[in-house]
């Protein structure tokens, strides 16, 4: 039984946090809402604490999935964060996107206090985390990963390591990158489908046997075509994502023009009032 602190119980830590319980360790878990630490507790056992330094305070493993870097930030260098109750030889885990700077930051303030830090961007969305299914993207020193990963067994179908600090964050931008741009064409696909008079899914049925196919086709196709977008990764924080990755391509001095677009694209639908819904909702651009 490994003694763990999990800091950050959204759509993803909350389930991330109860396979680890599940799983036999004991976690105490923080929350900024009190009351979602408590519905944890509730559901899962375990302990909640006042402060992310009272949740990591005698923890062998400190694991965040918060919002974004000044999140991040508040919760492991402010006043009351994590870092300053890590014990020497500890391990720190951070499933937060977040900018690659920030995640050497902290891998930086971990050596001084002799934690071992790894940065852990996922892929999967809320389903992969309630299914134990993610994908992890690692960052950090060899003996960092090797530590960290029997812990994130719990939760992840696949983990790898992508090189040093900030190699996850890295690694998560290219996915991020990708699945932009995969969602952009199956909307504008969709929409011809749709505007030419054809079956939607009788389409969809056939060219996802062929070259087309992917998961957001698998996944998220039929879902478009019937204008439904209550679920998966919301759209503000796909913009949150793409505002790292392009602010990453400027410090490397590259161009991504189809992802500044479609970044743009994602601007529209939150001023269409989209900001929540799900990321397949580009098509609303064609078919509001």
């Amino acid at each position: 039984m490994v003694k763990i602190s999990f800091i950050g119980l959204g759509v993803m830590g909350f389930p991330m946090a109860g396979h680890l319980a599940a799983a036999g360790n004991a976690v105490t878990v923080y929350n900024r809402t009190p009351s979602k630490a408590a519905a944890w507790v509730a559901q899962h056992g375990g302990a909640s604490a006042p402060t992310p330094a009272a949740a990591a305070d005698g923890a062998d493993v400190v694991i965040t999935c918060v919002g974004n870097d000044d999140d991040l930030r508040a919760v492991t260098l402010g006043p009351d964060g994590a870092f300053a109750a890590l014990r020497s030889g500890a391990l720190f885990i951070d499933h937060t996107t977040v900018s690659a700077e920030i995640a050497r930051e902290l891998t930086d303030a971990g050596a001084a206090r002799e934690v071992l830090v790894l940065d852990a961007p996922v892929s999967g969305g809320q389903a992969g985390a309630e299914n134990g299914q993610l994908t992890i993207m690692c960052g950090g020193a060899p003996e960092a990963f090797a530590a960290a990963e029997p812990v994130m067994a719990a939760y992840a179908k696949r983990s790898g390591h992508m090189g040093p600090a900030g190699s996850g964050q890295l690694t998560k931008m290219v996915n991020q990158i990708a699945i932009a741009g995969v969602l952009e064409g199956l909307a504008e696909a969709v929409h011809f489908a749709l505007s030419a008079g054809l079956d939607a899914d009788a389409v969809i049925d056939v060219i996802s046997k062929g070259a087309a196919q992917s998961w957001q086709m698998d996944n998220r196709a039929a879902t478009m075509a019937a204008g439904k977008f209550d679920f998966g990764f919301a759209v503000d924080w796909m913009r949150k994502d793409l505002g790292l990755v392009l602010g990453e391509a400027k410090r490397l001095g590259i161009s991504l023009p189809a992802t500044a677009l479609i970044d743009q694209f994602y601007g529209d639908v939150q001023a269409m009032g989209g900001r929540r819904l799900d990321t397949s909702s580009l098509i609303r651009r064609f078919r509001p």
